[in-house]
């Protein structure tokens, strides 16, 4: 008996493509996702916010997750350059809600058991296998080539190709779609630390975010289950990487870590326990969501800073709004750009409204002297915060941003 041909395609299975797959299964179409890959792998992007909570509850991953090892993270917290303490940004007392307390994960146990989530809710998952390309026949794509290990290539042809394919960014690549952010030219160094210091009580799993010294970037410090800490540093590719040519990265690494003294006292009593990993000029959007026949989802649409902790949450949404409108066009019998895409204008407004944030804090906007100057707008910025982005009412924090800027710079 021959086996029908799935009605959608996803290209890899991280949290964009195991969610998109599994929305679109639980409606009763068939999926077939493919993932060069075999999880567990490695990936980075550990701390989850808030907003996660609606997809995840979706997906029925809760139940997963509160039966998970992964520390509860409750608050985000800021250190400046000069080494204080900013007051934290507790979700819960903005929210008072079970969405208010999320996990620092992870990613690659993470990432396995949401695609193990795929496969119990009936997508056909295939892991190990290279999609090659996508086919198209005139604008429209019509299915991929996949490589299994052992055969010859071959076609599946499909109603709908979903490009989850991370960073690899396989349709925006051929379609030269991908634009670089201008602005947000980083990079990323770190590793992991055993028995580092890590705050107690509802601070345990907070993340901290440590300006260095002389504001050239920041350190990322995540707790993590088996008493572990992600800390990484963040800064302009040239001066991380560039004006030290010839260091190696763990020469790098304890130069910054130098420049932060509060990263510096938290991880003297730690052992490092991995390698040293490092990312360079990552930040990218696609100019296109969907297409006839396409739509990209997660990194495969667009990566925005590590600031804030957005990656899984944009992963997650984009991942659900795409599978919304797929499962839509499925059942009226329209795959156009027009219908898989319709997502696309309100979802690239959030991610925005992200960036404008982090763009924020790179020019050195001090979110702290804007609270005590609005403090009505606290929530609208712990909204940001926790990944509610999807709102029109958030835009009117920044003309007031704009104007406490001039303000500096007039007084300067």
């Amino acid at each position: 008996m021959t086996t029908p041909n799935p009605q959608v395609v996803v290209i890899g299975g991280g949290p964009g493509g195991s969610t998109a797959s599994t929305l679109i299964a639980q409606q009763g179409y068939r999926v077939q996702l493919f993932e060069r890959e075999k999880f567990p792998r490695f990936h980075i992007g550990e701390s989850l916010i808030p907003e996660t909570y609606w997809v995840l509850e979706r997906l029925n991953m809760l139940p997963k997750m509160r039966a998970s090892p992964y520390v509860k993270k409750y608050s985000v917290q800021f250190v400046g350059s000069s080494g204080k303490l900013s007051e934290p940004f507790y979700f819960m007392d903005h929210k008072p809600h079970e969405c208010s307390q999320t996990w620092q994960v992870l990613r690659g146990e993470f990432d396995k058991l949401m695609l193990e989530n795929a496969r119990e809710h009936g997508v056909d998952v295939h892991e190990g296998v290279r999609v090659l390309d996508v086919l198209f026949e005139g604008p429209r794509a019509v299915g991929v080539r996949i490589q299994e290990p052992g055969a010859e290539p071959r076609e599946v042809r499909c109603d709908v190709v979903v490009d989850a394919s991370g960073q690899s960014t396989m349709i925006a690549s051929r379609l030269g779609l991908r634009d670089w952010d201008p602005l947000l030219k980083k990079a990323a160094l770190w590793t992991y630390w055993e028995g580092a210091i890590r705050d107690a009580g509802r601070d345990e799993g907070a993340t901290l975010v440590l300006q260095v010294q002389g504001k050239a970037g920041w350190f990322w410090y995540i707790p993590l289950h088996r008493n572990v800490v992600s800390v990484g540093v963040v800064a302009d590719y040239g001066y991380l990487f560039k004006s030290r040519a010839g260091k190696d990265w763990p020469t790098i690494y304890f130069e910054e870590v130098d420049r932060c003294p509060e990263v510096k006292r938290r991880i003297s009593c730690g052992k490092r326990v991995a390698e040293f990993r490092a990312v360079k000029e990552y930040s990218y959007k696609s100019r296109q969501a969907a297409g006839d026949g396409w739509v990209v989802v997660g990194d495969a649409y667009g990566f925005l800073d590590p600031l804030y902790s957005s990656g899984v949450l944009l992963a997650l949404k984009s991942g659900s709004m795409a599978a919304d409108a797929i499962c839509e066009g499925l059942a009226k019998g329209d795959t156009s750009a027009a219908q898989i895409g319709k997502w696309e204008a309100e979802f690239a407004q959030g991610m925005e409204r992200m960036r404008r944030l982090v763009c924020e804090y790179y020019d050195g906007f001090s979110f702290g002297k804007f609270v005590k100057e609005h403090p009505h707008r606290k929530g609208f910025l712990t909204d940001l915060l926790i990944g509610d982005l999807f709102k029109g009412d958030l835009d009117v924090v920044f003309p007031e941003m704009d104007a406490m800027r001039a303000e500096m710079v007039g007084a300067e």
